[in-house]
């Protein structure tokens, strides 16, 4: 029932848990992604505690829906993330999640339940959001 989504960053992942019953997501945080990789480490400690059935990796497209230079980045990570995990992968359009995942935090902070210093949380927010998006239409 559960699966898990990524937002890919050059520095940082956001990474969320998705439930396909309800159809809703939750942040979990963000691991570290450098020039060596990402902390797979942390990563595949989540796929060990959540046991997703499928992942989710957002995939950042111009507004007009054309590849982009982290469209690569984001190709790649996904492609060494089924490969290490063996699990049915999932791309999905993250056009004007970052902005959602603003708002939602933005909401978040007003309503006392994260706090400024939290901000390095917005790509698991974003994740949480690329989830959603998927969860909506698992197609």
């Amino acid at each position: 029932m559960n699966v898990l989504g990524f937002d890919y960053g050059s520095r940082l992942i956001g990474v969320a848990l998705g439930n396909r019953l309800t159809r809703t997501a939750r942040p979990l945080g963000v691991v570290a992604n450098s020039g060596s990789g990402p902390d797979w480490e942390r990563i595949e400690h989540w796929i060990r505690e959540w046991q997703p059935e499928a992942l989710v990796v957002g995939l950042p497209l111009t507004l007009d829906g054309a590849e982009q230079p982290a469209s690569r980045g984001a190709r790649a990570f996904a492609a060494a993330l089924s490969k290490r995990c063996g699990l049915p992968l999932h791309l999905v359009d993250e056009r004007r999640s970052s902005i959602e995942a603003a708002r939602r935090f933005a909401q978040r902070r007003a309503a006392g339940l994260a706090k400024r210093k939290q901000a390095a949380d917005i790509d698991a927010v974003a994740a949480e959001v690329i989830t959603e998006t998927w969860l909506a239409d698992p197609t």
